[in-house]
């Protein structure tokens, strides 16, 4: 087993299609199955299960993902680890993860606040999913995260609630709703939906299912995709209407109009949980600065989401 082959199963792993997975690697799609092929036969099974139509993990191909996965963030610490300490008189440095709309709402203001209280700390930005942001965590890739809490966290985290993102919904902009100062539900409940895939964002899935759900209604979704950008994306090309968190709309592209979307109840029901991850029980007195700051403006981060 190689570090390469590792890295093309989980390109494949995640993308379900090996075209993809091959142009996200670039390499040659023939080259990626021949490495899969290896892979296969060195451990003895099969980790895909192939149709004409699909490509799906074998229950073998899911264990490997998640060892994969771990390796492999490893592998990346270690390295970044390395080049750190070969940096002589390199500036102190905060390594920090935040998922799509966390960095885009969140950290602009949190980063300019923090700048302007610690202008010595260099703060290295990474945005990903909770799924991927967690695990460097864990390997110590990096030092602190915002992403949605999952609902059995590995014990080693520690995690800090922070606030949850209203939910508005994204229009074409010539839609007949869009020009809305608000809807309610009962509004779109015709409406062709686009919503992310569960395996990788259950959280904001879960938003549209359960809204639908909590109103004795049941969305007609249409489309699934993986990235937020795309789902906005789809909305400005006219294939639907997506719910989405609020700090969504500073993705904007042309073409779509956010309407907030007034919620049958108050309280946190409905809307998107976000939470601080971080290793429990280190010490980094530079993560421990921008929690600081974050605890002192979360009210009014707060207000915005």
């Amino acid at each position: 087993m190689e570090l390469h082959q590792l890295r093309c199963f989980v390109a494949a792993a995640e993308q379900l299609h090996f075209g993809r997975a091959a142009q996200q690697l670039q390499m040659l799609p023939s080259a990626l199955g021949r490495q899969i092929r290896l892979l296969e036969e060195d451990l003895g099974t099969r980790l895909f299960a192939r149709t004409t139509r699909a490509v799906s993990l074998s229950e073998d191909g899911a264990t490997l993902l998640r060892d994969a996965r771990a390796i492999l963030a490893k592998v990346e610490a270690a390295q970044n680890n390395l080049r750190s300490r070969s940096r002589a008189g390199a500036t102190r440095r905060l390594r920090v993860g935040a998922i799509d709309s966390a960095a885009a709402g969140l950290l602009p203001s949190l980063l300019r606040d923090f700048r302007a209280k610690h202008p010595e700390i260099a703060v290295q930005l990474l945005e990903d999913k909770t799924v991927r942001l967690l695990p460097k965590i864990l390997s110590g890739a990096l030092d602190l995260a915002f992403v949605r809490p999952p609902g059995r966290a590995d014990k080693q985290l520690e995690l800090r609630q922070l606030l949850h993102e209203t939910p508005i919904v994204a229009f074409p902009q010539r839609h007949a709703l869009a020009a809305r100062r608000s809807i309610t539900l009962a509004d779109i409940a015709e409406e062709a939906m686009l919503v992310p895939d569960r395996r990788s964002r259950p959280h904001s899935h879960d938003l549209t299912i359960k809204l639908f759900e909590q109103a004795g209604m049941t969305p007609r979704v249409v489309q699934v995709a993986d990235e937020k950008q795309t789902i906005v994306n789809l909305v400005a090309a006219k294939l639907g209407v997506a719910i989405v968190p609020r700090w969504t709309a500073r993705m904007a592209v042309s073409g779509v109009r956010f309407v907030p979307l007034r919620p049958r109840q108050g309280g946190p029901a409905g809307r998107l949980p976000l939470a601080a991850a971080w290793l429990r029980g280190s010490r980094d007195p530079a993560r421990d600065a921008m929690l600081a700051v974050l605890a002192e403006r979360l009210r009014s981060y707060a207000r915005e989401a």
